[in-house]
């Protein structure tokens, strides 16, 4: 069973994964802060590879990119933080990612790192699963996960399809819209979560929007895992002692709880 799955066979039990760009605000920070992460309750961290072009994200996630960039935060040092804090902690470590950094790497020289360094696991908003084949490949040989979104627009069709491809679980999309924070979540979230539940019995987790304590506890009662990324950049730039991260991190874990 990968780290992955583990995390989904515990019974009754709603994951929490956060969301920080590598090397936003700093690499160090990175480094402190998802050790930190994990020993308060987290159960997968997703790892946000700084990319130019991040259209699936909002203005908070953006601009943790461009600062990560211009520090000199490539692939190359993701990897090496990966490794890194795969020494520090046993929970599992997602890439967040767009396609063209792995293309340009070489889908199977990526996939081929991921495992060397500790990765468990991709998420590639771009990547729509009528072209992931290729790396599918790449990934399954490697024993990563690949794992697709699905959003409120969603066709019937276009669940059907990432249900049956999606890995390690499936990513959906609270809203129709970029991340960020929300004052509030979606009416329709319990009925889009229900319509795909009826599709499969594999891992549900629902992000972007979802930036407080209340909303995941809204999320928890239909889905499998809460994703949040926007409120947790937001602290680590008003607090760089970590403390406020944290405690919101803690607040997190006990509304699931």
């Amino acid at each position: 069973m990968s780290r992955i799955s583990s995390v989904f066979a515990q019974s009754r039990h709603t994951a929490l994964i956060p969301y920080v760009t590598v090397g936003y605000p700093t690499v160090e920070t990175t480094l402190k802060a998802v050790p930190l992460f994990a020993s308060a309750g987290c159960d997968i961290i997703e790892l946000g590879i700084p990319f130019s072009d991040p259209l699936a994200d909002g203005a908070t996630i953006q601009r943790a990119s461009y600062e990560a960039l211009r520090q000199g935060v490539t692939p190359k040092v993701c990897f090496e933080v990966a490794k890194e804090l795969r020494r520090r902690v046993q929970t599992p470590l997602v890439f967040m990612t767009y396609y063209n950094p792995v293309l340009k790497f070489g889908l199977g020289q990526f996939c081929s790192k991921c495992a060397e360094v500790g990765i468990d696991g991709l998420i590639i908003p771009d990547l729509p699963p009528e072209e992931g084949k290729e790396l599918e490949k790449s990934t399954e040989r490697h024993g990563l996960d690949l794992v697709y979104l699905l959003s409120p627009a969603s066709t019937q069709e276009r669940i059907k399809l990432v249900t049956s491809r999606s890995s390690g679980f499936i990513y959906l999309v609270s809203l129709t819209g970029v991340t960020g924070t929300r004052d509030k979540l979606p009416e329709e979230l319990e009925s889009f979560v229900g319509s795909v539940r009826k599709r499969t019995d594999k891992p549900l987790c629902v992000g972007f929007g979802v930036s407080t304590p209340e909303q995941a506890r809204r999320v928890a009662e239909v889905a499998d895992g809460v994703i949040v990324g926007s409120r947790i950049i937001q602290l680590l730039d008003e607090d760089k002692s970590l403390k406020n991260a944290c405690s919101f991190i803690k607040c997190l874990r006990e509304a699931l709880s």
